[in-house]
């Protein structure tokens, strides 16, 4: 069985990204809108993603997906059958998972994306053979 968890470091990294995309978003706005007043565009953006990281991190800490018996499980019961894969890619620190049937699960915050799709396709070659 392996185990891919979320990785904090990853988790952070995506949040100060979004961090300076709402801070410049909000200041942005504020300057279309003719407000003196930009900075506080600024301040709002950087609460908005901080709230939003302190708050999601420990559920999203604990979204652990594990590869085992010929399927990739997940939070909340969801499964995805290795010989039902079609297409895995990467989302900046996540890896996306499609099916046959047109579901999308998302293995969040992993440090190495690309090695989790080298992982579940050698997974699937080996349940293939």
């Amino acid at each position: 069985m392996i185990e891919f968890k979320p990785d904090m470091q990853t988790y952070i990294r995506a949040h100060v990204v979004m961090t300076a995309i709402a801070m410049a978003a909000g200041m942005m706005i504020l300057w279309a809108l003719g407000n003196p007043h930009i900075w506080t565009g600024a301040v709002g953006g950087f609460a908005a993603v901080a709230l939003r990281g302190w708050y999601l991190a420990d559920e999203v800490m604990d979204e652990i997906w594990t590869l085992a018996e010929g399927s990739l499980k997940g939070p909340y019961e969801r499964v995805a059958r290795l010989d039902e894969i079609t297409k895995l890619r990467t989302i900046a620190g996540a890896v996306q998972v499609i099916t046959a049937a047109g579901n999308k699960h998302l293995i969040k915050y992993q440090p190495d994306p690309q090695a989790v799709i080298e992982q579940i396709n050698v997974a699937r070659q080996k349940q293939a053979a």
